[in-house]
């Protein structure tokens, strides 16, 4: 299971040099030097049934812009897009169009921003468009205050972990919550845990992976 890359082209490749089936948390693109590349790798992973990866909010953004849609491209996404061709695109928006939102599998749940009950009784959506709402909304933003933090970034609350059920542990990215550059690990109030991944990769930090033990089959399909 891999944290958010953001780019960091040589960091996915050691990740995935593995016979294990890969995991990857959601945010392949932006910041990082070379967000088309690490598409393309994503895309042979994902093809030759070796792993997935799952939306996340800049790959949301990014597959909005190649659908033609009106998104707010600020300058990184600006600059992956100045980097894919017109082939690099067609392929890029093919490898976002299947990636799940969220994936439930034994007593592990994989998402990018955030929990939500309602995720564990609904399929993830897939090549969805459209204004995220509800548990979508969630699985790709979080779960924001309203507010701003000190660096203009939206501040967000990690209420959501006090609701994930006692046995289950939800992998995530999205927000670096390390102050050590290992995945951070916080328990909810209903004996359920949250694991952060997101360890600055493509921002100045490294890119975190976690090797799980085999868990049999998932809960929810990954094909």
């Amino acid at each position: 299971m891999v944290g958010d890359v953001h780019g960091d082209i040589d960091g996915l490749r050691a990740a995935v040099a593995t016979d294990l089936f890969v995991v990857q948390l959601g945010d392949l693109v932006d910041h990082g030097p070379d967000s088309a590349a690490v598409l393309d790798l994503m895309g042979e992973v994902t093809a030759g049934g070796r792993g997935l990866f799952l939306l996340g909010n800049h790959d949301f953004k990014l597959a909005r812009a190649l659908d033609g849609r009106k998104v707010s491209a600020g300058p990184e996404l600006r600059d992956t897009l100045g980097r894919l061709d017109a082939a690099a695109r067609a392929r890029a928006a093919a490898v976002l169009a299947r990636a799940p939102a969220w994936l439930a599998w034994g007593d592990a749940f994989f998402v990018h921003g955030g929990f939500h009950t309602a995720m564990l009784d609904q399929p993830a959506p897939r090549g969805e468009l459209g204004r995220p709402e509800g548990a979508f909304s969630r699985a790709l933003y979080g779960e924001p205050t309203g507010r701003r933090q000190a660096d203009g970034f939206p501040e967000r609350s990690l209420d959501w972990v006090n609701r994930i059920p006692a046995g289950l542990t939800v992998y995530c990215g999205h927000d670096r919550r390390s102050r050590d550059g290992r995945p951070w690990i916080t328990a909810g109030t209903r004996g359920g845990r949250a694991v952060f991944l997101d360890t600055g990769a493509g921002k100045g930090g490294h890119l975190s992976w976690i090797d799980l033990p085999p868990m049999g089959t998932p809960r929810q399909a990954i094909g």
